[in-house]
């Protein structure tokens, strides 16, 4: 392994590039952990888009969290560059940042913009075996210096401690963005039945352009600033949702969670360090029944 940590200066700064989406944002944090764990001396910056700010706001591994504008990077001066993204435009910032070492995985196109070429995660860790995105993230820190070690679970900071709820609540999140990867609303519907049978109320969320209608005899959250959805989440007692951002959420919180797949690998994509119950089908998600659903909620035993 490379060994960029030695190189780098006491008090050096790091630009870790994490554009798009919310899931790989969340996943992202055990990578900055593990950063900041072997090098608490580096000051660290994430270039990521604004609308997922909310993801590393708080955060005691990230000290600035910046724009993604070429500008903005350049003048946080970083020694290291480290591109977790792998696009043309994360590319590019990599090339203009003027870093000393600028860092992405071998298979990341533009190949000549990095002067260290991470290996495959398998490598890396020593296993052979499909990988987490969490472990695959945190492959690139232990390649750069950092002590091969156990990955922690993703983090997310509150901005305050909420006041507890008046009545314990699962939260549902019924969509996705792409409809081979959402279950059915009816099917959702009859879930949120069993969970308020157990004593729970059933919360349900979505981004301002979904559509929640199908759920409106429940507590509808719509729209919200990730911040609040952050804070909803913490306070849960169960999630229940389709392989999408707010899973991984939940799962940074500790929340018991039921996820439910279609194409994605679970293996990859999969709740990270939570207890969960991943539910797929092999015709897809239209084929996860509603039984199967409810099994895996009796599983977790959660109640109010």
């Amino acid at each position: 392994m490379q060994n960029v940590f030695e190189e780098l200066p006491r008090s050096g700064r790091v630009a870790v590039v994490r554009l798009r989406s919310l899931g790989d944002c969340v996943l992202t944090t055990p990578a900055l952990a593990l950063l900041k764990r072997a090098r608490a001396d580096l000051r660290v910056a994430v270039v990521a888009e604004e609308r997922f700010h909310a993801v590393f706001e708080h955060n005691p591994d990230v000290d600035e969290i910046l724009l993604p504008d070429r500008q903005a990077l350049r003048r946080w001066q970083p020694d290291l560059c480290l591109n977790l993204h792998g696009g043309t435009r994360s590319a590019w910032m990599t090339l203009v940042s003027g870093a000393r070492w600028r860092a992405g995985f071998g298979h990341f196109r533009h190949r000549f913009v990095y002067n260290v070429h991470i290996p495959r995660a398998q490598e890396i860790l020593g296993v052979d075996r499909t990988v987490h995105t969490a472990e695959h993230l945190a492959s690139a820190i232990f390649y750069l210096g950092a002590p091969v070690a156990e990955i922690p679970r993703a983090r997310l900071e509150l901005s305050e401690t909420p006041a507890a709820p008046a009545r314990q609540y699962a939260v549902l999140h019924p969509v996705a963005t792409a409809a081979e990867k959402s279950w059915r609303a009816e099917r959702f519907l009859e879930v949120a039945h069993t969970i308020e049978a157990s004593g729970l109320e059933a919360v349900f969320i979505g981004a301002a352009d979904d559509d929640l209608r199908p759920f409106g005899r429940h507590r509808l959250v719509r729209g919200a600033p990730l911040d609040r959805i952050k804070t909803l989440l913490a306070g849960a007692s169960l999630f229940v949702g389709n392989d999408s951002g707010p899973a991984h959420m939940a799962a940074a919180f500790g929340v018991a969670s039921v996820v439910i797949f279609g194409p994605s690998d679970p293996a990859i994509w999969g709740p990270w360090r939570t207890r969960a119950e991943v539910v797929t089908a092999p015709g897809g998600i239209a084929c996860v029944t509603v039984a199967q659903v409810t099994d895996a909620l009796e599983r977790l035993r959660v109640h109010a």
